[in-house]
């Protein structure tokens, strides 16, 4: 068995002495693993970055098995990164919530382009955790666990939308909340396209999407944590435009 195509690398983890294994992103393959013989080499080892775009050749004797990758730099997003914690965090978190959400070798093309377009703003926009609530939001419906954020639930309105149910996950609006509302979800106006990218509205976005990233996506592997790095994320912007 062998394939050949572009990806995004998520993950490496040691294997042996000598070779790593990958996790990686592609469009037709979905995340997929293989062996990279010789990858802890200081040849390979500093291609080897998360959110780094790969030439991938995959080879098996059986579709079945783990596989060994062949890997050819395209682009490095490691400098555009580094010297920056934020914009580092949010890399990271990228990379952890994919491995920690995708089925193994599910093709999810959509969500792929929508990954390779959030990555390329990193160190690029100075807006893009605006971009990046709304990669969560798409990753959440890429998976099954899409928000209807169109109208409001109780009266049918497309009006004042300010809320999210958590029982739902659709829009309610100010006047239908009511004496509810306290009990309901923040829906800033990124979540809805609009808005000027405030931090706070960003901050209460990531706390609608972080809601459902548990309580819908996480509960269907397991009742698994998030990943560590989308917390540290969230605290880092907290100080966002501070």
């Amino acid at each position: 068995m062998e394939w050949r195509e572009e990806g995004v690398l998520l993950a490496t983890r040691k294997h042996g002495e000598t070779s790593l294994i990958i996790d990686v992103f592609t469009e037709a393959h979905g995340r997929h693993a293989g062996m990279v013989r010789g990858g802890v080499s200081r040849r390979i080892a500093p291609l080897l970055q998360p959110g780094a775009q790969l030439d991938l050749t995959w080879r098996a004797r059986l579709e079945t098995h783990l596989g060994v990758f062949r890997v050819e730099p395209i682009k490095s997003r490691a400098g555009a990164v580094m010297g920056d914690a934020l914009t580092l965090a949010g890399l990271n978190a990228i990379c952890a919530l994919l491995v920690f959400a995708l089925p193994e070798r599910e093709a999810h093309p959509r969500l792929y382009r929508r990954t390779i377009a959030m990555l390329d703003l990193l160190g690029t926009s100075p807006v893009w955790p605006v971009a990046y609530l709304k990669w969560e939001l798409a990753l959440l419906e890429d998976l099954g666990f899409g928000l209807d954020l169109s109208t409001c639930a109780v009266t049918g309105s497309r009006e004042d939308l300010a809320y999210v149910s958590p029982k739902s996950g659709r829009a309610v609006s100010a006047e239908a909340a009511g004496e509810w509302a306290d009990r309901l979800l923040p829906l800033p106006p990124e979540l809805l396209g609009a808005g000027t990218g405030a931090p706070g509205n960003v901050a209460d976005g990531l706390r609608t999407t972080g809601y459902f990233l548990t309580h819908r996506l996480a509960a269907s592997h397991g009742n698994r944590p998030l990943p560590e790095a989308r917390a540290r994320l969230v605290d880092r912007l907290a100080g966002w435009g501070g």
